[in-house]
Parts: structure tokens; sequence; C-alpha cells
């Protein structure tokens, strides 16, 4: 569910300080946080973020066409390994195919 439009968009204070100073300084070094709920304001343009997944940092540069969402957006929780293997569509179609006849027996 999105947030109200009149109470406008949200970004924790502390967030926006790093920010600020981050832009002051001429070291471009990336801002840890753990913040996913925060929204991306113009101003984080061009700014190198170290968002929180769960387990790790994830390095998050923001670009223009990713302000009004979230920082969590960019960073997913959840790893995907693999399907389950076909082994078992295979082995149900072996189960559902005819049985071949054998030789001599009627």
């Amino acid at each position: 569910m999105s947030r109200s439009s009149k109470k406008g968009a949200f970004v924790d204070k502390h967030l926006m300080k790093k920010v600020q100073a981050a832009k002051a300084d001429a070291k471009h070094k990336p801002i840890k946080t753990w913040s996913r709920r925060s929204s991306i304001f113009p101003e984080f343009v061009g700014v190198n973020f170290s968002v929180y997944n769960g387990k790790s940092f994830i390095n998050v540069y923001v670009s223009e066409d990713m302000v009004g969402h979230k920082l969590g957006e960019f960073v997913p929780t959840r790893t995907f390994k693999a399907h389950s293997s076909n082994n078992k569509a295979e082995e149900a179609a072996k189960e559902s195919a005819p049985a071949a006849p054998v030789a001599g027996v009627k």
C-alpha cells in the first residue's frame, strides 16, 4: 500500500543529513543505511548508498530515473536458487505413456 498523497514522501532525517554532508564533501564514499523505507529525493541523484538487505549491504548508485521510488526496491531480499528439476515432469510423462509391448508375450 502506498503512502497517502497528502502526507508527502518520506525520508529518514538522519539519512537526509548524511546525503547533504556527502554532497558537500568531495569524497564519494557510499552512505551505509538500513532505511529501505526512505523515498529517493532529487537530492539523492549521484550519491552511492550501501543498503542493507537483511544479510549484507548492497551498493546502489542513484540515478535520475529512481526518484520517487524507495531505496528497498533496488535491493532484493531473497535470492533465487533454481526451479525444481525437470525430473518430475519426465517421470510423470513416462508413467502416463503406454508401456511398450514385450516381444513373444501375447
